[in-house]
């Protein structure tokens, strides 16, 4: 069942998502070669707490950390660990914010020093995607359409749309009706309806769409280990339109 929210919990929900964009912002500061994820992750956890919110993530399903961090092949779920970033890997952030009982849940992925040209391609594509995607979000359409135009765009650029995992609701639960995947049919699946709010998050491949789990249990890698792109954002339909409740400014004006 979906829950559809009011105009007033679709603000609650936009002030932890902004939390979350503000702590994006931070870490961009220090995204650099020999910098440690474990280190990221603390400093993420501190500014949450700092901000009078709690880490969504840790603890949720037994996640261990406050962010998940994904280097080149992994897609997501990863976790943060000891091994220093390098000139040329990409790096996906997803963090996750619970405020005022309500979540935010989105994330960027971060180039590291001088990244290949193909891989810019890959996050430049990608995250134009989340935006065509996010434009399809509006009454009159249904979540097919949102589906396919992330699908139909990323594959007209020869790359792999990770099946397994899909964007989501989001409200008082982190993960809440309706599943939103990065492919699909247009005219199928729910009717778009004012005061639906969902994360919608394009997990891209550089190579081909298969991906496998990790030996940690919570790392999904690409099967071929070419690298992958995940960006997140937070969106609530207003008024019949699409209104972006997360921002990359913090990240990208940096």
């Amino acid at each position: 069942m979906i829950v559809y929210k009011n105009l007033e919990e679709i603000e609650l929900i936009r002030e932890s998502s902004q939390l979350v964009s503000k702590t994006l912002g931070e870490l961009k500061k220090l995204v650099f070669p020999g910098a440690l994820p474990i280190d990221l992750d603390k400093i993420a956890e501190t500014f949450i707490r700092d901000h009078n919110a709690e880490p969504g993530f840790l603890g949720m399903y037994d996640f261990p950390n406050t962010l998940c961090i994904s280097i080149n092949e992994e897609v997501v779920h990863g976790i943060p660990g000891n091994k220093p970033l390098k000139n040329g890997d990409i790096i996906s952030i997803d963090c996750g914010v619970l405020k005022n009982s309500f979540y935010g849940d989105h994330a960027y992925t971060f180039q590291v020093g001088e990244v290949k040209e193909e891989v810019k391609k890959l996050l430049e594509i990608t995250k134009e995607s989340l935006y065509r995607g996010i434009k399809k979000l509006q009454v009159g359409n249904r979540i097919g359409d949102v589906s396919n135009e992330i699908q139909t765009y990323t594959e007209k650029h020869g790359y792999g749309v990770v099946r397994e995992l899909v964007g989501h609701g989001l409200g008082k639960k982190l993960h809440e009706e309706p599943d939103i995947p990065n492919f699909g049919h247009k005219n199928t699946g729910a009717k778009i309806k004012d005061g639906l709010v969902v994360a919608i998050e394009p997990m891209i491949n550089l190579g081909t769409k298969d991906v496998e789990q990790g030996p940690d249990g919570w790392t999904v890698i690409t099967s071929d280990r070419k690298p992958s792109a995940h960006f997140e954002h937070n969106i609530a339909v207003v008024n019949g339109k699409p209104e972006i409740l997360s921002t990359f400014d913090f990240i990208e004006t940096a």
